[in-house]
C-alpha cells in the first residue's frame, strides 16, 4: 500500500532561531579573541614597560593587603627584576611566583634613578611599604632600535605613568 508524505516537507534547514544562536556564539569569541590579538604585533619595548607596570601595581596592592613591605630588585645588567617580600622574622623572599622576571628580547634598562638617590647602577631597590607608599622610580627602557621609553612609578597610588620618550623628572 503507498504511503503518503503530504503535509510533510523533506527540506531541511536551519531555523532562525538555531542561526542567531550560531552567530551569537560567533560573536561572543570574536570579542575574546580580538583583544589577544591586538597584542600580538606589540613591540617588545611596550610589552615589557606594561609587564612592569602591572608587576608594581600588584605588588603595591599586596603589600597593603598583607602588611608586609614588598621590595621590587631591578638588575641593569641583567635586564631583569625580581619580587621579593619581608616576612615577619625579617627574611627577604621571593613572592612565589617567579625568581626572576627578564625584560623582552631586545630591551634592557637604559638607567634607572631614584630622586635624592641618583642614578643607579648595579641592583637598584624599590621598597613598597605596607602603609600606602613606596619609592618613587624612573625606569628608561630602551630597544634594539634606539627607541625609548620612560616609566615613573609613583610613590602613592602605586600607578605607574608610561612616556614613549626619554624623560626626566
Amino acid at each position: 500500500m503507498p504511503t503518503s508524505t503530504a503535509g510533510k516537507s523533506n527540506n531541511r534547514g536551519f531555523t532562525l532561531l538555531e542561526l542567531t544562536i550560531v552567530i551569537a556564539l560567533l560573536g561572543l569569541f570574536a570579542l575574546v579573541a580580538l583583544p589577544l590579538l591586538g597584542n600580538f604585533g606589540e613591540s617588545g619595548l611596550k610589552r615589557s614597560a606594561r609587564q612592569l607596570a602591572g608587576v608594581t601595581r600588584h605588588l603595591f596592592n599586596e603589600a597593603a593587603l598583607t602588611g608586609k613591605e614588598h621590595r621590587l630588585v631591578f638588575d641593569p645588567g641583567n635586564g631583569s627584576y625580581r619580587a621579593l617580600v619581608r616576612e615577619g622574622n625579617g627574611e627577604l623572599v621571593t613572592t612565589g611566583k617567579r625568581d626572576k622576571m627578564e625584560l623582552a628580547a631586545g630591551v634592557r634598562f637604559r638607567d634607572i634613578q631614584q630622586p635624592g638617590s641618583g642614578t643607579g647602577g648595579g641592583e637598584v631597590i624599590t621598597r613598597i611599604y605596607p602603609v600606602g607608599w613606596m619609592q618613587e622610580t624612573v625606569l628608561h627602557l630602551t630597544d634594539t632600535a634606539g627607541e625609548v621609553m620612560t616609566l615613573r612609578l609613583m610613590p602613592f597610588t602605586g600607578t605607574t605613568e608610561i612616556y614613549t620618550e626619554y624623560r626626566e623628572f
